[in-house]
């Protein structure tokens, strides 16, 4: 059994109610596909006046015997309405056996499809619950080796591929095979020599159908790796949309599109040419059988004869076992439909558990305690950190008290803000330990751990929703008088109370309504209505103008009052206040101080002051 069949199956489980009718429904569907055909029998029997004549009521003898007396019975009925009604009255029951038979037939086909209908919509929601809760449960690491584009055609293409595809399998092992089964039996029935023609048609035509499916799956797969790698491009030239037309790359980014959607082009044609041979294939070689049981039971019918003078096979009969014959050819078609839809299926299956088994090497410990307080400091003891085989902190030591605002300078890659992805277990360090009020982080929950933390980012990160919907994600159950005292701390206020409907505005796609100043601001406003007792800013002001920055820094001053805070900056005038200043340099730190104790020094801090000062 293919290994993504056997992963489903958990997903199946708590639908077995609809799994279980779905089978039932589908035999009975099977069932009465065979008897709507039996059934023009006798209806047929009836207009050529030769139905039998039974004058006596059959006497019942038991299930064994049911079918002969069900049989029996019938022409009973029928020789009695002839004789007393007329042969129209008999021919009013037989049409109506023949529609009784078709309405149950096509109504354990919709009972059947409705379960199905269950399970599908039940799985789909189910694996979009668990890729989803996945996604959000992986770490920050996870993604910076990862196309945003193909998770999402995971998240979205691929798992519903799953639903439409892969449940064929209940038709490909129920429906369409029991109703073979029961047509077959009932064509044993009328006659064992011209069913053993059908014989020679079912295996030639499961191996051409083999044959031609034997590379579906993996064409399947590289489709669906292309439409992952189709949408990462839509995705980053709709990110980086000003960086595209301000260097003239449109013509780049278009003819990288058109690449992939040709590749998507030929093999969606290759996998279709497949698909559409399978169908009018099966049909031409069930064509050929049936033309070979026309010529041999016609032959049955006009020219060997009983040695009681009757023809072999009856006239109505052979008529009847033709339509069998090519009522196999239904869901002989529907076999091999379903068996391409099922390798599609497996092939987004295992892209969706590809993402779904990932281990994930930032978790909770079983017995992780729920710090509640930030009492002391937070110590950084001896850590080493490393992207792969790049080690970006080395050795690296410091304490920070409580209360205390503790400032990182250094060039770009010096480190900095990887202490910020440290203390938050967006990563884990490799040696060493990071340690609050003494406790390594690692030993606390993460859920905790960050419900102590606030972090304001140098990308300004808003969603698409109303200002107050954007920084209720710092409280969730906060009032708007909340709300609008953080927007107060965090001068914003001034301008959200001026916009059309306050603190209702929707503000765009990433904020894209607000200045650069304007989004940061509202990112401060969520921090401080979050009121953690640490907060990290990392290069909160680097990508604002002057302007903006003299907001945004008097926001910040309001907002670190009382705190414990870590500045990673850039611009070195916002941190002077700082109790202490780090200063870094390729993972290390070369000197520690305040403002003016380091420019004492004459170092690394007083060039870098220096250099800032002619830039300015």
């Amino acid at each position: 059994m293919d290994e993504n069949l056997k992963k489903i199956f958990p997903f199946v489980k708590p639908y077995t109610f609809h799994v279980i009718w779905n089978v039932i429904y589908n035999i009975l569907y099977a069932l009465f596909s065979t008897l709507s055909f039996i059934s023009l029998i006798p209806m047929m029997k009836v207009l050529f006046n030769n139905a039998e004549r039974i004058t006596k009521e059959p006497v019942y003898k038991g299930f064994l015997d049911i079918i002969n007396y069900g049989t029996d019975y019938l022409y009973y009925s029928i020789t009695n309405l002839t004789d007393t009604k007329g042969a129209q009255y008999a021919l009013i029951l037989v049409v109506a056996l023949v529609i009784s038979t078709f309405l149950f037939k096509n109504l354990f086909n919709y009972l059947a499809s409705n379960h199905l209908m269950h399970l599908k919509n039940g799985v789909l929601k189910d694996l979009r619950n668990k890729m989803y809760n996945k996604i959000i449960d992986l770490p920050v690491s996870y993604y910076s080796e990862k196309r945003k584009g193909d998770i999402m055609a995971r998240m979205l293409g691929d798992v519903n591929e799953v639903q439409n595809s892969f449940f064929s399998i209940l038709e490909l092992i129920v429906k369409e095979p029991m109703t073979i089964v029961f047509t077959i039996i009932a064509m044993f029935a009328i006659s064992v020599k011209l069913t053993l023609f059908v014989f020679i048609f079912i295996p030639i035509s499961g191996y051409v159908i083999s044959r031609i499916g034997k590379t579906l799956k993996s064409k399947s797969e590289r489709i669906q790796y292309e439409n992952g790698y189709l949408i990462s491009i839509v995705e980053e030239s709709l990110s980086g949309l000003k960086v595209v037309k301000s260097y003239n790359a449109e013509n780049g980014f278009k003819q990288k599109f058109n690449n992939s959607v040709l590749r998507i082009l030929n093999l969606s044609n290759s996998i279709g040419r497949k698909n559409n041979l399978a169908s009018p294939m099966s049909e031409f070689m069930g064509i050929i059988v049936i033309a070979v049981l026309l010529w041999y039971g016609g032959n049955m019918v006009l020219i060997e004869k009983l040695p009681s003078g009757k023809a072999v096979l009856d006239g109505a009969v052979f008529l009847t076992y033709m339509g069998l014959a090519y009522n196999i050819l239904t869901p002989a078609k529907a076999i091999s439909k379903a068996s391409y839809n099922v390798k599609s299926g497996l092939a987004a299956a295992q892209r969706v558990f590809e993402v779904l088994e990932v281990e994930n090497t930032i978790t909770d410990k079983p017995n992780a305690i729920e710090k509640e307080s930030f009492d002391t400091n937070i110590t950084i003891e001896n850590i080493n950190f490393r992207y792969e085989e790049e080690n970006v902190l080395k050795n690296y030591s410091l304490e920070i008290p409580k209360g205390k605002t503790i400032a990182l300078v250094g060039q770009s890659g010096s480190g900095k803000s990887s202490i910020a992805n440290l203390l938050t277990r967006f990563y884990d360090v490799n040696e060493g330990s990071i340690k609050i009020d003494g406790t390594d982080i690692r030993d606390v929950t993460m859920n905790s751990l960050r419900h102590l933390m606030g972090l304001v980012t140098q990308d300004s990160i808003l969603f698409n929703d109303s200002i107050k919907n954007n920084i209720l994600i710092g409280k969730e159950t906060a009032t708007d008088d909340e709300i609008i005292e953080a927007l107060k701390v965090a001068n914003a206020y001034e301008f959200v109370k001026n916009l059309p409907n306050g603190i209702d505005t929707n503000i765009g796609d990433a904020g894209g309504k607000l200045s650069g100043g304007q989004k940061q601001r509202l990112n401060i406003a969520r921090a401080v209505l979050k009121n953690p007792p640490i907060m990290i800013l990392d290069e909160a002001t680097s990508a604002l103008d002057t302007e903006s920055e003299k907001f945004v820094q008097i926001a910040l001053e309001n907002m670190m009052q009382n705190r414990t805070s870590i500045v990673i900056a850039h611009r070195l005038s916002t941190i002077q206040k700082a109790d202490k200043i780090v200063v870094m340099q390729k993972g290390e730190i070369v000197e520690q101080g305040t403002h003016d104790e380091l420019l004492a020094l004459n170092g690394t801090y007083s060039k870098l002051v220096m250099m800032q000062s002619f830039e300015s």
